[in-house]
This record gives structure tokens, C-alpha cells and sequence, in this order.
């Protein structure tokens, strides 16, 4: 296990990238690159890491707010994260390989000055959830707490994101305070989903997909089938986050 210090940058920004909220340190001022799991990188090498034992909303998903109105929870789970970071130096502790994901590393992180990790910092602030067996319930008093006290995603109505990526409509618990549950089900798993800013990638569920183990597929604006595709179920902000939800590639699209 290494203790892995990342160069101090000027400026550093957050990114989501699939699943597992993930930061990125960047020198580049304003870098906000769109997406969902947790990840840092260093400046001289290409090494995200996922944060470990948490999981936060997609890049592209909607809440229901107190009042029971939609709100791009996603987004903003992604700006609290980047204006905590703020320009400060990121290190994480390395827990080894991703093995979903062979080319990231799973990581605790933390933010210089500060005395608790960004995971316990995300489900204390009720922008992630524990995530088990992954966490081994390291995380549950703070997101007890954090739901108690209807910080973040608990002030409203939600559904978990691995429930999300597998569009679990029919099945998926509803978390938090919600209203009618057929009316918070047809919020959360939209059928036509307006798409994030920087994210135009379709995604659309399909049983086709399903046959062969994927839960949708994914359109590029590079593909014939992109315009032809009006149901949007999931917008992806790259081809890796799409990958990394189990989306598959369309095959009008340019190989």
C-alpha cells in the first residue's frame, strides 16, 4: 500500500467519471471536465483513483428537491466537490487496482488541511452513500447522520446511482422524504432526460441490449443513428463513462 502526494497545482478541479465519484487534480484554471466517479490524478501520470467504500449520484441524474421539484443532483454532488478542493493539494492512500476498471486505482483522498478523507467528507455532507460490502459499513454513521439531518441528497427524494445504472425503475427503493412513489419513479428514471451541459452522448435503454448483458446503448453525435434516437434515458459526457455504466456502442456508429 503507497501514500501517493500529487504536485501542488495552482488551480485543481473535480470530474466525475462513471460511477464512483472521482476527482481530478488539472493545472489548468476552470477545469471541470463533466462525468461521475471519484478519481485523482497527478499531473505526470495517468493514474485516477476511485474513492473508495462510496458511491455518488451520475454526472446526468435528477433528484426530487423538498418541494418535490427536479434538481440536477448530479451536477451539483460535482460542484460541492470541486469548491471543497478548491486550488489545495490532493494525496491518496492507494488500496490497489480498480477491478472493474484495470487502469484506475481504488484510493482514500484527502485534502491538505483537512483532518477527514473527501470519501467521508462526500457522505457526511449527503452527497454520496456507503456503499457496501465495497465499504464494510465504514461510512454508515455518516450517512445516518447525514439523513437525519437531511444534508445534501436527503433533503429531498432520490434513488441510488448503482439502481440508476441498471434502471431499476420498478424495483428501486426510494430514499429520502418522497411524494406519490409512481410520480418520484417517473422523475427519477425519465424517459426523455435533458441533457447536462458538455454531455451529448444518448444513452437509451433497450431490450435488445439486455439480451447480450448490456442495460442500453450509447450514441455518438458521429453516428447515423444519433438524430433518429428521441427517447434519452442516460446523456454520458464521454465514451468511458458510457462504457463504465455498461452502456454499449450503437452499430451505426464509426468503428
Amino acid at each position: 500500500m503507497s501514500l501517493r502526494v500529487l504536485k501542488s497545482a495552482r488551480r485543481s478541479a473535480c470530474r466525475y467519471c462513471c460511477s464512483w465519484r472521482c476527482c481530478w487534480q488539472s493545472h489548468r484554471a476552470g477545469r471541470v471536465p463533466p462525468s461521475s466517479r471519484t478519481a485523482i490524478r497527478s499531473n505526470w501520470r495517468a493514474s485516477p483513483y476511485h474513492l473508495d467504500g462510496i458511491n455518488a449520484p451520475e454526472r446526468d441524474q435528477a433528484c426530487l428537491d423538498e418541494h418535490g421539484g427536479l434538481w440536477a443532483c448530479g451536477a451539483e454532488a460535482r460542484d460541492r466537490l470541486t469548491e471543497y478542493i478548491g486550488t489545495r493539494a490532493v494525496r491518496c492512500e492507494d488500496q490497489g487496482a480498480d477491478r472493474s476498471y484495470r487502469q484506475r486505482r481504488i484510493g482514500i483522498c484527502s485534502v491538505e488541511g483537512e483532518t477527514i478523507s473527501i470519501n467521508r467528507w462526500l457522505v457526511q455532507e449527503g452527497m454520496a452513500l456507503n456503499f457496501d460490502p465495497y465499504a464494510r459499513g465504514r461510512f454508515q454513521l455518516d450517512q445516518d447522520d447525514a439523513r437525519q439531518n437531511r444534508r445534501g441528497l436527503w433533503r429531498g427524494c432520490f434513488v441510488a446511482p448503482w439502481d440508476l445504472r441498471y434502471w431499476r425503475k420498478g424495483t428501486a427503493p426510494l430514499l429520502g422524504s418522497c411524494p406519490d412513489a409512481a410520480i418520484a419513479r417517473k422523475a427519477l428514471f425519465p424517459d426523455h432526460a435533458e441533457m447536462p451541459p458538455g454531455c451529448s452522448i444518448k444513452g437509451h435503454i433497450a431490450v435488445r441490449a439486455r439480451v447480450t448483458g448490456y442495460p442500453g446503448i450509447y450514441h455518438l453525435e458521429g453516428c447515423r443513428s444519433y438524430r433518429t434516437v428521441q427517447k434519452v434515458n442516460r446523456w454520458f459526457c464521454s465514451e468511458e463513462d458510457a462504457r463504465a455504466a455498461g452502456f454499449r456502442k450503437a452499430f451505426t456508429c464509426p468503428r
